[in-house]
């Protein structure tokens, strides 16, 4: 089984480092081995937000409810179909799992997530891979200005 943490990063910063995500996978690391350096915890405790447990609880039963099984305990939930088994544990700032590969995380997990925040970056605690669970999407306004080409 490999473990990932799930970070929801505030906009500002999502925006900003959205393409430069292996920025962001060095800083969470280093602030998840050195959770007591008050620089790295200020700059952690700034560019994440919280999650509200009774709030998401309630977002994935009420996706879940139809589509898989599951079992819940305070703020741990375990989603499984007959292949496949994710084990959720929800944390203040922190979401971890356990899955047997992403793909399965990416099939169970994910869709409901992206349902609930697109900010959430995710990032392998045993293997070396990173990332944005969703893509940016530029808002309208910031599309009405962009051009592919110009007449002059």
């Amino acid at each position: 089984m490999e473990e990932y943490s799930i970070y929801w990063i505030n906009e500002e910063v999502a925006r900003n480092y959205f393409h430069k995500s292996d920025i962001l996978y060095r800083f969470l690391v280093e602030y998840e081995n050195n959770p007591n350096r008050v620089d790295l915890r200020k700059q952690y405790n700034y560019i994440t937000n919280r999650f509200s447990i009774d709030i998401l609880i309630s977002h994935l039963r009420s996706h879940l409810k139809n589509i898989y099984s599951y079992r819940m305990k305070d703020s741990f939930i375990e989603i499984s179909t007959t292949k496949q088994c994710i084990a959720l544990h929800i944390g203040e700032k922190r979401l971890k799992f356990r899955s047997g590969s992403i793909q399965e995380a990416e099939e169970l997990l994910f869709p409901i997530l992206r349902r609930y925040q697109l900010y959430l970056f995710v990032i392998g605690n045993t293997i070396n891979n990173y990332g944005w669970i969703s893509p940016l999407k530029l808002s309208s306004v910031k599309r009405e200005k962009q051009v592919l080409y110009s007449w002059q």
